[in-house]
């Protein structure tokens, strides 16, 4: 039997987080997030099971932390411009 979880990225600077809509696996997820922690990024993530309790995306809540749309796009954007940035500076 397979579980469903809720991909929820947050950021640790801004104290912000959001639940990932993008049609990405686990192990996609992870390794995204964990890269950007790797080169630099202040960012953390939870994988939640799918219950009753949080069936909808609206009833996720991280304590301590606001919900912002469009996070984990705002996220890869940053990590992007990083990774450009460190490729410039190799050159």
């Amino acid at each position: 039997m397979y579980t469903r979880s809720w991909l929820v990225v947050k950021d640790d600077s801004r104290r912000t987080f959001e639940a990932v809509t993008a049609p990405l696996t686990e192990n996609a997820f992870t390794n995204k997030v964990y890269a950007m922690q790797r080169d630099g990024l202040n960012v953390s993530y939870v994988l939640l099971p799918v219950t009753n309790r949080q069936a909808s995306r609206e009833s996720i809540r991280v304590t301590g932390y606001q919900y912002e749309e469009g996070l984990y796009d705002r996220l890869l954007k940053q990590h992007q411009d990083l990774l450009l940035r460190q490729a410039d500076d190799f050159e």
